[in-house]
């Protein structure tokens, strides 16, 4: 009996437990992203409350850096963010503190989301949508088609090739699977020292075949001082400022 045969029997729609990485450097936006003020409430603050307000998510888990564990566990009281179980130090990769996370689920968890932390307006209906397809395939993630060709440039700096835009597609997160694969593809990832930046990359490596699922072209990931420009922009024509 699958997940998606278990959840149909007991009438109830999936849920799963959250992990949000938190472990990055934010050497890019030259602060701390997560921190930084989006329309009156943290980054952080609104990503956790996407996930706080969902009915498929039943517990969050946190995954930062160490010297940020403290901030974080305040931030978390501060907001009354009841889902959230633990906040607790990453690694040194964005896959080691991945696999941290997941490690420290619920042990009765059938489904794990992880989601970027600096994702902050990722919506219910992506939510929805990926762990609704989890439950069913065993592993979603968002996926929105690329509107650029793209080329492959050598050590040179020539175009020595181009990809067909048709089959290319950007990722995003929430990205969720069954607990029992993602455990064993990041473990197994980690045993190999490799660097993923990316969690399906590691159950592609064990041959499963990720399903995917409508992302969103809102559901931007924070780098830049520009993109927070663009994500109050975009949090101003959802009226919630």
């Amino acid at each position: 009996m699958g997940l998606s045969d278990l959840f149909r029997k007991s009438g109830a729609a999936p849920k799963c437990s959250a992990v949000i990485v938190a472990a990055g450097s934010s050497t890019r936006m030259g602060s701390d992203k997560l921190a930084a003020d989006l329309c009156g409430m943290p980054v952080l603050a609104r990503t956790l409350q996407s996930f706080e307000s969902s009915d498929y998510v039943s517990e969050i888990v946190v995954v930062t850096r160490m010297d940020k564990v403290s901030e974080i566990a305040d931030l978390c009281a501060r907001y009354a963010f009841s889902k959230v179980s633990k906040v607790i130090a990453g690694g040194k990769t964005r896959m080691e503190s991945s696999l941290i996370g997941v490690s420290a689920v619920k042990a009765s968890a059938k489904l794990i989301a992880i989601h970027d932390a600096a994702r902050p307006l990722v919506t219910e209906a992506v939510i929805k949508r990926t762990v609704c397809a989890a439950a069913q395939y065993m592993a979603a993630v968002p996926v929105i088609p690329s509107v650029d060709t793209l080329k492959v440039v050598n050590e040179k700096d020539r175009i020595v090739g181009t990809i067909g835009r048709d089959t290319v597609y950007r990722v995003q997160t929430p990205q969720v699977f069954d607990a029992v694969l993602i455990k064993g593809a990041l473990t197994k990832a980690a045993e190999k020292g490799l660097a993923l930046t990316d969690d399906s990359a590691a159950m592609d490596m064990t041959g499963f075949q990720t399903y995917t699922v409508a992302g969103e072209e809102d559901n931007i990931k924070i780098t830049t001082p520009r993109d927070l420009m663009i994500a109050e922009a975009i949090l101003k024509s959802r009226d919630m400022v």
